[in-house]
């Protein structure tokens, strides 16, 4: 099973990731975000429903992915492109998009300040 971890980390946390991979040890698939603010931009509600029905189901066109979600495709085809630009989504040889993932966690912590 492919699994996705987004996180909020800091430059030393993605550096010392970087450093362990470059040595060898494997690390996993992250997609680091600066602060909760960002992922939540990034990750709106719309957007999150997206990747739900994209996840583990394999490369369609953006109609699809707007049919299987229930809205417009115009509003689709823009949370698509700014996935895409966040790297969470891929687009394949032929046009297609996909969320190459079986499994997303989400991995921060909320602490007093």
């Amino acid at each position: 099973m492919r699994t996705l971890t987004l996180e909020i980390s800091s430059r030393e946390k993605i550096n010392k990731r970087f450093l362990q991979a470059f040595e060898g040890e494997s690390q996993g698939e992250f997609i680091s975000f600066a602060s909760p603010a960002l992922l939540f931009k990034i990750l709106s509600g719309k957007r999150w429903e997206l990747l739900k029905i994209m996840t583990g189901a394999g490369p369609m066109t953006i109609r699809e992915a707007a049919r299987r979600i229930g809205r417009d495709v115009k509003a689709v085809h823009s949370d698509v492109h700014a996935l895409l630009n966040t790297g969470l989504l891929q687009k394949t040889d032929n046009g297609r998009i996909v969320f190459p993932f079986d499994a997303v966690h989400v991995d921060f912590m909320l602490k007093a300040a």
